[in-house]
């Protein structure tokens, strides 16, 4: 299998919008406002793979599964996982809030609440990032059972961190990689006793995926692979230079883009990593099998048109 050809993390990194600022807020109202306003919808896509997954795990060890989700921020992948919610209601909800002149700990006790009255899923979900607000937010409103504020690609887990990532069954992510190397994942999996977790990630096609892939084979013969022939939006392009860069990267990648980011659309694939004796329990297809995202109604964008110039439009 292909896991993408070579490219430069910080290169490509360079070439997106800077969102950082977004993630060390107290509460998610910003991060909704702003994310949800370029139609960041993968989190929505992500979902159905996701739970898919988690029920396949559920039938396979015959228990509760643990899942860790790596770039977790506030909490929105888990609150799809547990909750039946959407994107789309959650960004209302939040913009609501913003509206209304609320503290970010008033905030936190309406969530609080706000989730406590949707029927859960039995499921534990532990999340990893570098914003400890984040990290803080989403532990203290429910929709994470543990968290951590680390940066393993900079240091090894904490001692903490190593007690929280033990019977993880499951780890997920929605926008990390790019971010994040080889390297954290190398170091979570060095972390967990006991069975291989499973491991779910949607990549955009500006980033390989090859040097995780090699990694997680070398952590336990881990059988990795891509579903083929199907792209998952993330969100609209912030800027016309970050639609030109995107695209230029793409080009030189090698990557076609027609019908894809040339729309003004970033696009993400998912990649599945297994261990070699579970892999045929069952097929990537079935637990994939989600509509891409294409359809939806989105805004304007920045897009490539006929022209060949990038312009601004429906």
């Amino acid at each position: 299998m292909s896991t993408g050809p070579a490219v430069k993390y910080d290169e490509v990194n360079e070439a997106k919008a800077n969102f950082d600022r977004l993630y060390f807020q107290p509460d998610p109202r910003e991060y909704y406002r702003v994310l949800c306003g370029l139609d960041y919808v993968i989190p929505d896509l992500a979902k159905g793979v996701f739970r898919n997954t988690v029920d396949a795990l559920e039938e396979l060890r015959g228990r509760r599964i643990k899942v860790l989700d790596i770039g977790c921020s506030y909490g929105n992948n888990a609150a799809l996982l547990r909750y039946p919610l959407d994107i789309d209601r959650l960004a209302q909800r939040y913009r609501d809030l913003d509206g209304a002149g609320l503290t970010a700990e008033q905030v936190a006790v309406l969530d609080r609440e706000y989730y406590r009255s949707w029927p859960g899923r039995d499921v534990e979900i532990v999340g990893l990032d570098v914003s400890e607000p984040a990290i803080d937010y989403a532990c203290n409103v429910g929709l994470l059972d543990a968290g951590a504020a680390e940066d393993l690609e900079r240091s090894p887990p904490s001692a903490r961190l190593k007690e929280m990532l033990q019977g993880v069954d499951l780890i997920v992510s929605t926008g990390c990689v790019g971010y994040v190397t080889e390297r954290t994942f190398a170091r979570v999996l060095a972390a967990i006793d006991g069975p291989r977790p499973w491991i779910a990630s949607f990549v955009l096609r500006m980033f390989t995926y090859a040097p995780i892939a090699r990694a997680l084979a070398e952590q336990g013969a881990f059988v990795t692979e891509k579903l083929d022939g199907v792209t998952f939006i993330q969100r609209r392009f912030h800027s016309q230079q970050e639609c030109t860069e995107a695209l230029a990267i793409l080009d030189q990648l090698g990557i076609k883009t027609a019908g894809k980011e040339a729309e003004g659309f970033y696009h993400a694939e998912f990649f599945l990593s297994r261990p070699r004796r579970e892999q045929a329990a069952t097929s990537l297809e079935d637990l994939a099998s989600v509509t891409s995202g294409r359809n939806r109604r989105y805004g304007s964008r920045w897009q490539l048109m006929g022209d060949s110039v990038v312009r601004f439009g429906r």
